[in-house]
C-alpha cells in the first residue's frame, strides 16, 4: 500500500466498495430498504457488507461526517447527485413530491404576500403616494423636521449603548454557561433565555417598579432616562449573545490555546490572540441581532420612556395614532427598514460564517470552573442576580402591596375590571383570549416555519435555483426589519373590507402575531436542518427510501427536537406580543398585555396594583413555556435517548476515533 498522500483516498474507498458490491449485489444481514433508515441513524453499510472507513493513509476528514455514514464517493453512483441516488434504485420524483415541494414554496409565501407585504405596501403607498403617483418631497418634509433627527439620534444611541453592554457582560456569560461544567448548569442557562420571550410589556413595568416610587432605585432618579431604557434592553438581550457566542465557543478545539499558554501567553493574551478570534463571527451575529431588537424596541421604551425618550418605532406610533400623519409614519418606516436591512445583512454574513465553522466541529466535553475563571463567575452572578432576577423579584414583591401594606388584593381583584371600570373585561378573561390567540398564532407560525426550513436547508447545485433559496430565506426575514406598529396598522388599512373582511374576526390576532413570531421559527429550525449532510438523504434514497421516509428519518429528528424549542418561542412571543396587537385587539376582546399596559396607564392605586400582578402572572406563563420547551430540548438533546439519539451517537463515535488530522474537531 502506498504511502500516505501518495494515492487519493476518495479513490481507493471507491475502489473497495465497488469491489464489494461486486462480490456480493445485496447487503449482508439488512433488507435494502431497511437499510435506508439504519444508514441515517449511523449504522448504514455499503454493499460488500461493512462500514465504509476511510483508506490507509487518508485523512479522516475525508470520512463521511456521521458515524457509519457511507462516503460520498460509495454512496453516489457515477453522476452523483440525488438524481443518480434514485437511478441506483430510489423512486423518481412524482407528481406528489412536485406537488408537496411547490406546496411548501407556495403556501408560506402567499401567506407572507397577503399578510405582510400586502399591509405594509398599502400603509406605505398612502403615505408615499397619497393621490395613486409617488411623491418622495415627504421625504424632504419628514427630514427637515428637528424632532426627526432626534428620534433618530435617540434610536440610534440606545441601541448602541444596549448592544455595547450585551456583548460585554455576555462573553464572560457565555464562557460560565457554556464553556464549564457545574450543577445546575441547565436550569442556569434556561433563567437567561427566558427574558428574551418576555413581554416587553412586562419588562417595562417591571423595571418602572424597580426605579419609580416607592421601587428600591427611587433615590437614582432613573424613571424616565435613557440609562433605564438601556438597562431594560440589556435584560432582554443578554441571553441572546450569551447563547449565540457560547454555542460556538462550546465547540472550540481548546488545543490552539493550551499550544499558546504552553508558549508562554498568559490567559488573557490567549484569549485576546486565540479565542477572541476564533468567536468574532458569533460576537458579529449576537451583535447585529441585539442590535436590531434595540433600535426596534416599541413597549419597553413607551412605558419607560417618557415624555423625552422615544425611537423610531414609538414615532410611527404616535404619528398613525394621534396626528393621522401617514405620510410620515411611511418615510419613517423606510428609514427603519434601511437600518435594520443593513442589521440583517450583517447578522447573515456572520451566521453563515458561523456556521461553516460549526459544521467542523463537534461539542468539546466542558471542564470543571477553574480558580481562572473566578472573575467571569463573578461578572456572570452580578449580571444574572441584579439585572434579570432583580427586577422581576421587585415586580413580584410590589405586586403583593397596595397602599404600604402587604397584601394579595392586587391578585384578587384580577377577576373585575378594575377601578371605575378601566377595562371592558376582567384580566382573567384577557389572559383566557391571550393564551387562545398565541396556541393558534404558534401553530400557524410553526406550520409555515417547518416548510420554509425545508426547501431552504437545501442545498441544490443550480446557482440559480440557489439564489432563489437565499431570497426565501430573506423574504421571511423582513418581518424582524419592519415596525410591528406597521404592521398592525396596515392590517386595519388593507383587511376592512371584501374579500378579507378580517378587522372584526377574532383570527386578525393570531395572523397578526404570527407574523412577527416566524422569523423566530426559521431561525430556530433552519441551522438543526443545514447541519444535516445531504448525503445521508442521497443514502436513503439510494437504498430505496422514498421522499416522504426521507423526511421522517433524516429530517424528522433533527426536527422534532428543534421543534420543541421553535414552538416555545413562537408561543412566548404571541402571548406577549404588543406592536400590531395594540391596533387589533378589540376592547371587548384585549389581549393581557394590551391589559397590562391600559392598567399601568390608568390612575388609582387599584389599577395600578392590578398591573403589576398582570405583569406577574403574563412573565410566569412566558417564563414556564420557555423553561419547559428548554427542558425538553435538553431531554431530547444528543445522546439522551431521545429522537436525536442518533446524532449523540455519531458525535461519540467521532470523540473516540479521535481528533483530525487537519487541526480541526472530527465531523
Amino acid at each position: 500500500m502506498s504511502a500516505p498522500g501518495e494515492e487519493t483516498p476518495g479513490a481507493d474507498a471507491a475502489a473497495r466498495a465497488d469491489a464489494g458490491a461486486s462480490r456480493n449485489a445485496e447487503p449482508t444481514g439488512t433488507p435494502r430498504r431497511a437499510r435506508a433508515v439504519a444508514g441515517v441513524q449511523g449504522s448504514a453499510e455499503v454493499s460488500g457488507g461493512g462500514p465504509v472507513r476511510p483508506a490507509a493513509g487518508a485523512s479522516p476528514a475525508t470520512a463521511a461526517p456521521g458515524a457509519g455514514v457511507a462516503s460520498e464517493t460509495a454512496v453516489r453512483p457515477a453522476g452523483g447527485g440525488a438524481t443518480a441516488a434514485r437511478r441506483a434504485g430510489g423512486p423518481r420524483p412524482g407528481w406528489g413530491e412536485r406537488a408537496g415541494w411547490t406546496l411548501a414554496v407556495v403556501g408560506p409565501l402567499a401567506f407572507l404576500a397577503v399578510f405582510f407585504a400586502w399591509p405594509v405596501a398599502t400603509l406605505m403607498g398612502r403615505g408615499l403616494a397619497p393621490d395613486g403617483a409617488l411623491d418622495l418631497s415627504g421625504f424632504g418634509e419628514v427630514l427637515a423636521r428637528e424632532r426627526t433627527w432626534r428620534i433618530l439620534t435617540q434610536t440610534l444611541t440606545q441601541a448602541v449603548l444596549g448592544t455595547a453592554v450585551c456583548v460585554v457582560l455576555g462573553i464572560p456569560g457565555a464562557l460560565v454557561l457554556y464553556r464549564r461544567a457545574f450543577p445546575g448548569r441547565d436550569l442556569l442557562r434556561g433563567v437567561v433565555t427566558v427574558p428574551f420571550v418576555l413581554p416587553s410589556v412586562v419588562v417595562g413595568v417591571a423595571f418602572h417598579a424597580l426605579v419609580t416610587r416607592g421601587g428600591p432605585l427611587e433615590a437614582l432618579d432613573l424613571d424616565g432616562t435613557l440609562t433605564a431604557v438601556v438597562a431594560a434592553l440589556a435584560f432582554f438581550n443578554y441571553g441572546l449573545v450569551v447563547r449565540t457566542v457560547g454555542t460556538m465557543w462550546s465547540r472550540l478545539d481548546p488545543r490552539a490555546v493550551e499550544a499558546a499558554r504552553a508558549l508562554g501567553a498568559s490567559p488573557m493574551r490567549a484569549f485576546a490572540t486565540v479565542t477572541l478570534p476564533a468567536l468574532a463571527p458569533a460576537i458579529a451575529s449576537a451583535a447585529s441581532l441585539t442590535f436590531l431588537f434595540c433600535a426596534t424596541a416599541y413597549g419597553v421604551v413607551l412605558v419607560l420612556g417618557g415624555v423625552g425618550i422615544g425611537t423610531i418605532e414609538t414615532e410611527i406610533y404616535r404619528l398613525t395614532t394621534q396626528y393621522l400623519d401617514l405620510r410620515g409614519a411611511a418615510v419613517l418606516s423606510v428609514v427603519q427598514l434601511g437600518v435594520i436591512a443593513l442589521a440583517l445583512w450583517v447578522a447573515e454574513r456572520a451566521r453563515a460564517a458561523t456556521q461553516t465553522r460549526l459544521r467542523l466541529r463537534t461539542e468539546v466535553p466542558a471542564p470543571r470552573l477553574r480558580a481562572a475563571d473566578a472573575p467571569a463567575l463573578a461578572v456572570t452572578a452580578a449580571t444574572v442576580g441584579g439585572l434579570l432576577v432583580a427586577p422581576m423579584a421587585v415586580l413580584v414583591a410590589r405586586s403583593l402591596q397596595r397602599d404600604g401594606a402587604w397584601t394579595l388584593a392586587n391578585y384578587t381583584d384580577l377577576g373585575s375590571t378594575g377601578g371605575r371600570s378601566a377595562l371592558l373585561v376582567t384580566v382573567w378573561e384577557a389572559a383566557a383570549n391571550s393564551v387562545s390567540v398565541a396556541v393558534a398564532a404558534a401553530a400557524i407560525a410553526l406550520s409555515l416555519g417547518v416548510a420554509v426550513c425545508l426547501v431552504v436547508s437545501r442545498r441544490p447545485r443550480s446557482r440559480a435555483l440557489a439564489r432563489v433559496i437565499t431570497g426565501l430565506d430573506a423574504a421571511f426575514m423582513l418581518p424582524l426589519g419592519v415596525s410591528a406598529v406597521t404592521v398592525g396598522f396596515g392590517f386595519l388599512i388593507t383587511l376592512a373590507r371584501p374579500p378579507l373582511a378580517l378587522t372584526r374576526s377574532w383570527w386578525i390576532l393570531p395572523l397578526a402575531q404570527a407574523v412577527v413570531a416566524v422569523p423566530l421559527v426559521v431561525r430556530t429550525l433552519l441551522p438543526a436542518l443545514r447541519a444535516i449532510d445531504p448525503r445521508q438523504r442521497e443514502a436513503a434514497a439510494a437504498l430505496g427510501a422514498g421522499p416522504g421516509r426521507v423526511l421522517a428519518t433524516v429530517d424528522g429528528p433533527q426536527l422534532l427536537r428543534a421543534g420543541g424549542l421553535a414552538a416555545g418561542f413562537a408561543l412566548a412571543t404571541s402571548l406577549g406580543e404588543f406592536g400590531a396587537t395594540s391596533f387589533l385587539a378589540r376592547p371587548q376582546e384585549p389581549t393581557l398585555p394590551v391589559v397590562v399596559y391600559r392598567l399601568i396607564g390608568s390612575p388609582g392605586s387599584q389599577n395600578q396594583g392590578m398591573a403589576l400582578a398582570g405583569g406577574v402572572v403574563l412573565a410566569v406563563g412566558s417564563a414556564a413555556v420557555m423553561l419547559g420547551c428548554e427542558w425538553l430540548q435538553t431531554r431530547l438533546g444528543p445522546g439522551r435517548g431521545g429522537s436525536a439519539g442518533a446524532t449523540g451517537e455519531n458525535n461519540k463515535v467521532a470523540r473516540s476515533r479521535g481528533p483530525r488530522t487537519d487541526g480541526g474537531e472530527r465531523p
